[in-house]
């Protein structure tokens, strides 16, 4: 996403920057988790959406959280959805979170969303050829107001490049009223939103693989800097891409802001949601 790209990397490297773009531009949002990944096969189905020789393959993984929803009891439950195909120059094999139960409005939302944000990957810009894979799928948070989830996906040439590069993609939903949780929603002000966050990743930066030397334009307080990030209880989990804050070989970038260093750019009403 950022600069010090190696020169046998630039033209791969700059297509996956106007992908992350395409992510960003998405508006979805993010929710950092551990634990999901005991899984048994359910379902297999065919998709007409892309292309004849997708597949999608479901399976569900261990619940993570109980939330009660207005209608019952019934809680949502952490699952994966496999999906394999190829384009006219993709070719993508990607495990991405999908969840059932609870509520069907929060359900279709967020598995929704994490299939249009894979989907824009899908239908990048460009013309050259490339390939997608799994990264890491088995990220999903369910809160008492919120599930989430986070999508790492392998991006490579084709024929592969000298290194593949992750991209990341995220998605939160409030389970109150089944929308989507975007930076505008959690900062009224949004640039004011925005600077804050830029500030306190300056102050948490050089504690991680970026070290002091971080590459300050990956957190110049603009929204796609910070589209993707995660709710956690502690605070905003930031997620950095490659290349973003430093050089390809640290990898991706974490860091997570305490919500009481936010709470006077934030809305109220939102605190209580992000932070369940």
């Amino acid at each position: 996403m950022r600069e010090r790209l190696a020169p046998e990397c630039y033209t791969g490297q700059m297509n996956v920057r106007r992908l992350l773009a395409l992510v960003g531009a998405c508006g979805v949002a993010v929710v950092a988790l551990t634990g999901c990944s005991a899984e048994s096969g359910t379902a297999v189905t065919e998709s007409s959406t892309t292309a004849p020789s997708t597949t999608e393959r479901t399976t569900t993984a261990t619940t993570t959280a109980v939330t009660e929803t207005e209608t019952g009891s019934e809680p949502y439950r952490a699952e994966t959805l496999l999906v394999s195909g190829s384009t006219d120059r993709v070719d993508y094999d990607v495990e991405i979170p999908q969840i059932s139960g609870g509520d069907p409005a929060v359900v279709d939302e967020f598995n929704e969303s994490t299939r249009a944000a894979l989907q824009d990957l899908i239908d990048g810009p460009g013309t050259e050829r490339y390939t997608l894979s799994t990264g890491t799928h088995e990220v999903t948070r369910i809160g008492e107001h919120v599930v989430a989830g986070l999508l790492v996906t392998s991006y490579n040439m084709n024929p592969p490049g000298a290194h593949p590069t992750a991209i990341v993609s995220t998605v939160a939903v409030n389970t109150d009223d089944a929308t989507p949780i975007t930076l505008q929603d959690l900062f009224p002000d949004l640039q004011a939103g925005l600077d804050r966050l830029s500030e306190q990743s300056a102050l948490l930066l050089p504690e991680t693989a970026a070290g002091p030397d971080y590459v300050a334009e990956g957190i110049a307080p603009e929204e796609i800097n910070f589209a993707n990030w995660l709710p956690t209880p502690e605070g905003m989990e930031i997620h950095f891409g490659d290349y973003q804050v430093g050089p390809h070989a640290i990898g991706l970038v974490t860091v997570t802001v305490p919500w009481d260093d936010l709470d006077d750019v934030m809305d109220p009403a939102i605190v209580p949601v992000v932070s369940s």
